[in-house]
C-alpha cells in the first residue's frame, strides 16, 4: 500500500540517461522501497561483511555504502562485498537509480547524493582529510525518501555521518548503529549514540535483523488523507496523557500527524502493531515515555542552517537594523526552541560579524536568550561542545575566529559563549521574555497546531520592541496577522514589528488555547466573550427563536452585533461616532425604546411594546419591539437582545364626532385644565431632560474616571507582566551562573587534586609576577601564605639561592621560550625549576608558571655516582698493564666508540697520548686495529658478557690476551695482558 509521502509527492520525469548508468526499466517514479545508507570508515570492510552476510535474500531495500575511501587507488571494495553476499554488487555511477536488493558502493574520491531515486556524483569540493562524504549521503538520503530513509553507521574514526543522522531522524527515518564495543574503531558509533540519534544498537550482524523487524512493523497510521478512527484517536490522547504525567508537558497542542509519526516509530521499533497496545507499554516502561519524549522534541538543528537566510540577515537586513543603536546600549534577543545551541551561536557570531562592520569604532552590546524544553539539550547547549564535523556548515575562517579546536571537535570560544544565557522554558506556559529587539523562532511553529500558532505569533509581538525583528523559518509564515508584522524579506521569511492599534492584540499569561469542543479546558475568569464566539452564537439564537432583524447590545446599550438589516430603526448620530443604542435611534423610537429596556434589565425578562410609529424619510414605519435581557448561553449572560418586528401600519383613522357650534362652559372649562396639565407636562419633562442631562454628565465623568481607572488598571497589568518576564529573566540568568559555578568548582577540584597528587610546588604568576594561585608545597620554597595571593613574588623570602628568578621569569614573558635550571636551597636540598608561559583557553599569555620538582635525592645519587666514577678512574689509571674505557654509542658500529678514559700502560702500548686518545672512536684513533677486536667489541656490548681475545704482534714478538668485558650500562673495558711467556714451546 503506498504511504501518504507516496501520494503526496508528484512523478517526475527523468532526464535521458545513458544506458550503462541505469537499470533496465526504472523510471523517474518516486521510491516505492527503503534505501539503507550505510557509513563506514577505519575497520568498516569487516563490520559491511558481518552486516552484509545477515541481510536476508528478498528483503525489499536498496543498500548504498559510503566508506572513506584512498582516492588515489582503484577501489576494490565491489569484489569485496560481492563474495559475502547473494545481491548484486555494484559500484555506483552518476545518475544510477537504484533497485531493491542491490549494493551501491561509492566511487574513490567522490561525492555522492541521490535524488528522486537516482544516484548523483560529484567531484569533491572539500580537501582530502577534510571531506564528509556520509554527511553529505546522508542529508541527500533524509530528503529524497523521507520516512524510507534508513540510516547506519559502522565501524570508523571521527564523527562523520553524525549530522547526516539528524536530518534523517527529522524526517522519521531510523537510525541504526553498530555497538562500540564490538567495533575495531568505535568513534563514529559513540558520536551517534552520544547525539542521541541511534535507535537500534547492536552488533554487525544483528542489525540486519533488527532492521527487518522494524520494517515489517514501518509507520501506518499517520496519513494526512485518512484521520485516525475513533480507538486510534481515544489511544493516543491517553499516549499525550501518559507524557504529560511524566514530563509535565502537554503535546497535545502539537500537530496530530507529527506525533502519529513519531509514536509509530517507536513502535516499528518494539515491533508493537496496535497503538493501544503501545499505551500499555508505555505505562509499564517509564523509560520509553522518556525515550518518546525525546523523540517528539526533534532536537535537528545545525550551524547556519539555510545559509541564505544568514547572508540576507547580515549583509542587507542588520546593516540598516543597527545603524540607530548607540554604544552602551544593550541589543536584546531571543532563540526559543534552540535545541542543542546552533541556532543562537550562528546567531551571535552573525551579530558579531554585522557590527564590527556597521559600528567598528564601537557598537550595543549584544545579550542572547535562548531557551527549549529539553533539559539536556541546553546542557549540551552550555558546553558549546561540538564535533568536528560542523566544519561542513561553518566556514575555516569562523571556525579560527569563533572556535577553539580541541580534541574531539570544536568549543565555541569564550567571546561568543558570553553573549548567549541559556536555560530550560516551555514556550506554551512560561511568561516570555520581553523588549527584544530580534526574535529568532526558526522550524518551531512548523510542528504546533494552526490554533497554538495564531497564540504565539500575538506574543511574539507583544515581545518585540516597536520595529524589532522576527525571524521565521523557511517553511513559516505570519499567517493572517499581517497587521502585526509587515515582510523585510518573503523568501527569507524575516519580518518587522508593525504598531497595533492598544487592544488589537489580545495576549495572556501563560498563552491562551481556546479548547475545541468536547475538551475540558476552562476559559480565563471574567475574560470577556471574543467576537467571534459572539457571532456565532447570536447567530444560532436569533435562527432559533427569531427571524427579523435585531442587535445585541450590553446592559448600557452599546451595540456590540448587529443581525439583519436596521437601517429603519437606527441611524449613526452626527459627531464623534457613536455605537450606543439610543443615540442611534430614529424618531419616535427613543423613549419607547429606553423604558423598555431598561424593564427589561431591571427585570431580568422579556419586554413587549407593540404599534411604536417611527417616522423617517417622509414615512410612518409602525414596529413591534421585543426586548430581552439574556442568561443563556453562558457566554452571553448580562447581554441585551433587541428584535424589530414590522407591522402593517393603518390607512386611516376613525372619524371625530361633529362638536356643535354651541359648545358648553363646562368644555371650555375642560380645555383650559387641559391647558394648564399640557403645561406642567411640558414643564416636568423639560426638568426630567435637564435632570437626565446632569445625570448623563455625570455619567460621562464616572465613565471617563473608570477609564482611567482601566487604563490604570491595564498598566499596572503590564507592569505586573513585565515584573514576571524581568523575574524569568533572573531566575534564567542565575540558574546560568549556578551551572557555571558548579562547572568552575569541578574543575577547581579536579585541578587541586591533579596538582596536589603530583607532588610538584606549583606557582602561578601573573603578567606583574605577582602571585594568582599556588598549590601545596609552595610555602616550603617561598614563605607563602593565603595573604599573599596578589602580592610581587620578589617581596616574599625564598630558601632558592637563584637571585635570578625574577629575571628569567620576564624573559620567559618576553620570549615564550620556557626555562628550566636546577637549584639549590639553603639548607641543601635541590630543586628543578622549570618556569613556562600561562596559556589561556583563548590562547592568550597572561602570565608564567613555575614548578619546583625535588631532585635532592637523584642529585645525592649523581654525586655519589660521581665520586664513584672518580675512584674507578684513579683505580683505572694505576692498573700496572694496558686498559681503556671506551663509551658504547647507541645506534653505532662498534667502530665508532669513543675513548673515555686511558692509563699510562696503554698509552705506551700504542704510542699515543690520552689527549690523542680522549672522545675519539676506536677506529679513527687506532686506523690499524684488528677487525676481530672489533667485533668482539660489538658482541660484548649487546650481550653483556665478557670475551677473551689473543693476539700475535709480530713487529716485537709479543703475544697480548685482551679481555674485553662490559662493567656498567653504556661502558665497554679492554684489559691488554702480557702473554707471551706462556707462548708454548716457550720457558
Amino acid at each position: 500500500m503506498p504511504t501518504s509521502e507516496q501520494r503526496r509527492r508528484k512523478p517526475s520525469q527523468a532526464e535521458p540517461t545513458p544506458k550503462s548508468a541505469i537499470h533496465p526499466s526504472d523510471s523517474a517514479k518516486e521510491i516505492p522501497f527503503p534505501v539503507a545508507g550505510i557509513g563506514a570508515s577505519a575497520g568498516g570492510l569487516e563490520a559491511l561483511e558481518q552486516f552484509l552476510g545477515h541481510v536476508p535474500e528478498k528483503c525489499g531495500v536498496a543498500f548504498v555504502v559510503v566508506q572513506h575511501l584512498d582516492p588515489t587507488h582503484k577501489g576494490i571494495m565491489t569484489e569485496l562485498l560481492q563474495r559475502i553476499t547473494p545481491m548484486e554488487v555494484f559500484q555506483a555511477k552518476d545518475r544510477m537509480k537504484v533497485r531493491p536488493d542491490c549494493v551501491y558502493v561509492i566511487p574513490p574520491n567522490k561525492d555522492m547524493s541521490i535524488l528522486h531515486g537516482a544516484l548523483h556524483l560529484f567531484e569533491p569540493a572539500a580537501p582530502r582529510g577534510l571531506r564528509l562524504p556520509i554527511d553529505f549521503f546522508f542529508r541527500s538520503l533524509a530528503e529524497d525518501c523521507q520516512e524510507r530513509s534508513i540510516g547506519v553507521i559502522l565501524s570508523g574514526m571521527g564523527s562523520d555521518g553524525t549530522m547526516g543522522l539528524r536530518a534523517i531522524k527529522e524526517k522519521a527515518g531510523v537510525v541504526l548503529v553498530q555497538e562500540p564495543a564490538s567495533a575495531r574503531f568505535d568513534s563514529m558509533p559513540r558520536s551517534a549514540i552520544d547525539a542521541g540519534l541511534a535507535d537500534l544498537v547492536a552488533p554487525a550482524e544483528q542489525l540486519p535483523e533488527k532492521m527487518m523487524a522494524y520494517l515489517r512493523h514501518a509507520p501506518s497510521i499517520a496519513r494526512a488523507e485518512s484521520p485516525l478512527d475513533e480507538k486510534d484517536r481515544s489511544a493516543l490522547d491517553k499516549v499525550v496523557i501518559v507524557l504529560r504525567e511524566h514530563t509535565g508537558n502537554d503535546f497535545s497542542l502539537y500537530k496530530k500527524a507529527t506525533i502519529s509519526r513519531r509514536i509509530e516509530r517507536r513502535m516499528g521499533i518494539h515491533q508493537i502493531d496496535r497503538m493501544d497496545t503501545y499505551v500499555r507499554y508505555l505505562r509499564e516502561n517509564p523509560h520509553e515515555v522518556g525515550l518518546l519524549f525525546k523523540e517528539l522534541l526533534i532536537g535537528v538543528t545545525s550551524f547556519f542552517r539555510d545559509p541564505e537566510v544568514w547572508e540576507e540577515l547580515r549583509n542587507v537586513i542588520l546593516p540598516e537594523f543597527l545603524a540607530p543603536f548607540p554604544a552602551g546600549q544593550t541589543l536584546r534577543a531571543w532563540v526559543p526552541g534552540c535545541s542543542t545551541g546552533e541556532e543562537a551561536y550562528s546567531l551571535a557570531i552573525i551579530l558579531r560579524e554585522a557590527l564590527e562592520t556597521a559600528k567598528p569604532k564601537g557598537g550595543p552590546s549584544v545579550q542572547i536568550f535562548a531557551t527549549d524544553l529539553d533539559p539536556d539539550a541546553i546542557d549540551r547547549a552550555r558546553q558549546g561542545l561540538f564535533p568536528a564535523n560542523i566544519a561542513a556548515d561553518v566556514t575555516p575562517e569562523r571556525l579560527s575566529r569563533f572556535f577553539v579546536q580541541v580534541e574531539n571537535g570544536y568549543r565555541v570560544g569564550k567571546k561568543i559563549r558570553d553573549l548567549v544565557t541559556f536555560a530550560t522554558q516551555n514556550l506554551i506556559m512560561d511568561p516570555p521574555f520581553t523588549k527584544l529587539d530580534i526574535l529568532s523562532c526558526r522550524n518551531l511553529l512548523i510542528y504546533l497546531s494552526p490554533e497554538l500558532q495564531k497564540k504565539l505569533l500575538p506574543l511574539f509581538h507583544f515581545s518585540l520592541n516597536p520595529s524589532g525583528l522576527l525571524v521565521l523559518g523557511s517553511s513559516e509564515s505570519v499567517g493572517g496577522h499581517t497587521r502585526l508584522f509587515s515582510a523585510q524579506s518573503g523568501k527569507s521569511r524575516i519580518f518587522r514589528r508593525r504598531e497595533s492599534a492598544a487592544g488589537e492584540v489580545a495576549v495572556a499569561f501563560p498563552t491562551p488555547f481556546s479548547a475545541s469542543p468536547g475538551q475540558t479546558r476552562g476559559a480565563a475568569p471574567n475574560a470577556p466573550p471574543a467576537l467571534e464566539s459572539l457571532q456565532v452564537q447570536a447567530d444560532r439564537l436569533l435562527l432559533q427563536h427569531y427571524s427579523p432583524s435585531a442587535v445585541l447590545a450590553n446592559d448600557l446599550g452599546d451595540i456590540l452585533y448587529i443581525s439583519g438589516r436596521t437601517g429603519k430603526y437606527l441611524e449613526p448620530a452626527a459627531g464623534k461616532a457613536n455605537w450606543n443604542l439610543f443615540a442611534m435611534a430614529r424618531e419616535g423610537l427613543r423613549h419607547e425604546l429606553l423604558g423598555a429596556f431598561q424593564k427589561a434589565v431591571r427585570e431580568k425578562g422579556e419586554v413587549t411594546v407593540r404599534g411604536v410609529e417611527i417616522r423617517g424619510d417622509g414615512a410612518v414605519q409602525t414596529v413591534d419591539l421585543t426586548i430581552k435581557a439574556l442568561t443563556e448561553p453562558e457566554a452571553l449572560r448580562g447581554l441585551v437582545m433587541i428584535v424589530f418586528r414590522d407591522v402593517a401600519t393603518p390607512k386611516g383613522k376613525s372619524a371625530g364626532r361633529v362638536r356643535t357650534a354651541a359648545a358648553s362652559g363646562e368644555a371650555a372649562d375642560m380645555k383650559e385644565e387641559l391647558r394648564r396639565a399640557q403645561e406642567e407636562v411640558r414643564a416636568l419633562r423639560e426638568e426630567m431632560q435637564t435632570s437626565q442631562e446632569e445625570s448623563r454628565a455625570v455619567n460621562e465623568e464616572l465613565q471617563s474616571a473608570n477609564e482611567e481607572l482601566q487604563s490604570t488598571n491595564e498598566e499596572l497589568t503590564t507592569s505586573r507582566e513585565e515584573m514576571q518576564s524581568m523575574n524569568e529573566e533572573l531566575q534564567t540568568v542565575n540558574a546560568e551562573q549556578l551551572a557555571r559555578l558548579n562547572e568552575l568548582a569541578w574543575a577547581t577540584s579536579d585541578m587541586n587534586n591533579l596538582l596536589n597528587s603530583t607532588e610538584i610546588a606549583t606557582v602561578f604568576l601573573d603578567k606583574g609576577l605577582r602571585v594568582r594561585r599556588f598549590t601545596t608545597g609552595s610555602e616550603k620554597i617561598f614563605k607563602l601564605i593565603p595573604a599573599d595571593v596578589g602580592r610581587s613574588l620578589t617581596d616574599i623570602a625564598s630558601t632558592l639561592l637563584y637571585p635570578e628568578l625574577s629575571d628569567d621569569a620576564r624573559e620567559v614573558l618576553r620570549t615564550l621560550i620556557f626555562c628550566e635550571k636546577q637549584i639549590a636551597t639553603h639548607d641543601g636540598s635541590w630543586f628543578k625549576v622549570r618556569i613556562m608561559p600561562y596559556r589561556t583557553q583563548e590562547d592568550v599569555i597572561d602570565g608564567v608558571v613555575m614548578t619546583f620538582t625535588d631532585i635532592t635525592g637523584a642529585k645525592a645519587l649523581e654525586g655519589k655516582l660521581r665520586q664513584e666514577e672518580k675512584t674507578f678512574r684513579e683505580f683505572f689509571k694505576t692498573m700496572p698493564f694496558p686498559a681503556a674505557l671506551h663509551e658504547i654509542v647507541a645506534d653505532a658500529a662498534p667502530g665508532d666508540y669513543r675513548f673515555l678514559v686511558v692509563n699510562p700502560a696503554f698509552e705506551r702500548l700504542v704510542g699515543l697520548q690520552a689527549r690523542q686518545l680522549i672522545g675519539k672512536s676506536v677506529r679513527e684513533a687506532l686506523p690499524a686495529i684488528d677487525t676481530a677486536r672489533i667485533e668482539a667489541y660489538g658482541r660484548v656490548a649487546r650481550s653483556g658478557e665478557a670475551e677473551f681475545l689473543d693476539e700475535d704482534s709480530p713487529e716485537k714478538d709479543l703475544r697480548y690476551r685482551f679481555t674485553i668485558y662490559r662493567p656498567a650500562p653504556g661502558r665497554l673495558a679492554c684489559l691488554i695482558v702480557d702473554v707471551t711467556g706462556c707462548r708454548p714451546g716457550l720457558g
